[in-house]
């Protein structure tokens, strides 16, 4: 039965960050009374604070083939390489490449399915934006696939048939065009495939904006709040939170984890078994405080898929660079050896602009094992989920956010 047929008014969330945020935005829309729970002191603290900027649907390929998992293995040596893996066993880590592999199979329709997603989050994030009033350094200037070898851009070809099944439309370029498209880039390329309705943002503006907004919409926001306790029956949800001070225990009609990767150790309370895997993934600010490197900067956002890195340009003054994928559990540390490839790629595909002032991150994406994120209801009917939306939080969390939203308010139980 439909929570609001029962009488589910009161609803928490547990998580602030994008998909939690976005979340208590689209219940808040539909009349529910709403609770959000997030440790730290503000909102999009930890994998919404500095990703690679992208709302990117041609980003949705998911990585379950057998390709990721030869060079995963090639490059367990190597401690610059775009996908590392800590070779240390863990339960946790080998039932979740056991399951990986599993979804090999569904890569496929998973790939389409998940460009079908990230088209239909675009309307819904920039109608948001707007209607609140949102500055988050939008650039609807399309996202620019550049490949340096021949079988690179062949698997491209092949992945943008996949893509335009869920209805993305992007276009092979050549070297000539793709400098056309963008100027500032430097070195020899085979190719490129360009995505013109793909845009970027600071997801961290974003979300603020977004949680100034739920304020408004009279949302309860428990910032410094830590989740200790949580369970559900079958009509109720309690949370228990501390805030550093004292402990609170709060009852609700219902609960939506949104919690990145702790979603794991919460849904596990609540009888549910959600395999997110934390990986980690680096990214550089480059401050561009001086005209010559403003110049020298690129205006379209980039992938390169030799190494895995993402760019954005943020505003005049800024140059997001992202990427790699480390599977070495809940280490948050910012590692040197991750870092220099990200400034190194930056001086030699754009020398001009000066890399003095890098401002280093570190942030863990929460990935479940067929790259599909986690939607809708779990065992029980007060239990709901929004999560493991690996790399793509950014770009699908408008859509997640509105069927969730429609999860709790229509769906039958």
């Amino acid at each position: 039965m439909a929570l609001t047929e029962i009488g589910m008014k009161r609803i928490a969330v547990i998580g602030g960050g994008i998909t939690g945020i976005t979340t208590a935005y689209t219940l808040a829309k539909r009349g529910l009374d709403v609770t959000v729970y997030e440790k730290h002191r503000y909102a999009a603290m930890e994998t919404s604070f500095a990703n690679g900027g992208q709302l990117s649907a041609s980003n949705a390929e998911v990585w379950n083939n057998w390709q990721t998992v030869m060079k995963g293995i090639k490059w367990m040596s190597r401690r610059d390489a775009p996908l590392l893996v800590n070779p240390k066993p863990s339960w946790h880590k080998l039932s979740w490449f056991a399951e990986f592999i599993a979804a090999i199979p569904q890569y496929e329709k998973n790939t389409t399915e998940t460009a079908r997603l990230a088209i239909a989050a675009r309307d819904h994030l920039f109608a948001w934006a707007q209607e609140e009033g949102i500055d988050f350094d939008l650039k609807k200037q399309g996202i620019l696939h550049i490949y340096r070898d021949k079988a690179g851009f062949d698997h491209a070809e092949k992945v943008s048939r996949l893509l335009a099944a869920g209805g993305l439309e992007r276009r092979s370029v050549t070297p000539e065009e793709m400098k056309s498209i963008e100027p500032t880039l430097a070195g020899n390329y085979y190719g490129g495939f360009f995505t013109e309705s793909d845009s970027t943002g600071d997801i961290h503006k974003f979300t603020n904006g977004l949680a100034d907004a739920i304020k408004r919409l009279g949302v309860k926001t428990c910032y410094g709040h830590t989740v200790t306790e949580l369970s559900a029956d079958e009509r109720n949800a309690w949370v228990t939170a501390h805030d550093g001070t004292e402990q609170s225990r709060d009852t609700f009609d219902g609960v939506v984890i949104c919690a990145g990767v702790g979603s794991r150790g919460l849904a596990k309370k609540l009888g549910d078994r959600v395999n997110i895997y934390p990986v980690k993934g680096y990214s550089i600010t480059v401050e561009l405080d001086d005209e010559a490197s403003q110049k020298a900067a690129p205006t379209v956002s980039l992938l390169d898929d030799a190494t895995k890195i993402v760019t954005s340009r943020l505003g005049d003054g800024r140059f997001r660079v992202a990427g790699t994928a480390e599977f070495s559990g809940y280490n948050r540390d910012i590692k040197d050896d991750r870092i220099r490839p990200l400034t190194r790629w930056v001086e030699q595909c754009f020398p001009g602009v000066c890399t003095r002032k890098v401002v280093p991150w570190a942030g863990l994406r929460p990935m479940l094992p067929n790259m599909m994120p986690r939607v809708g209801p779990g065992r029980l009917p007060t239990v709901f989920y929004n999560t493991g939306h690996g790399h793509l939080g950014w770009t699908l969390s408008a859509i997640t956010a509105e069927l969730v939203a429609e999860s709790v308010t229509v769906d039958s139980r």
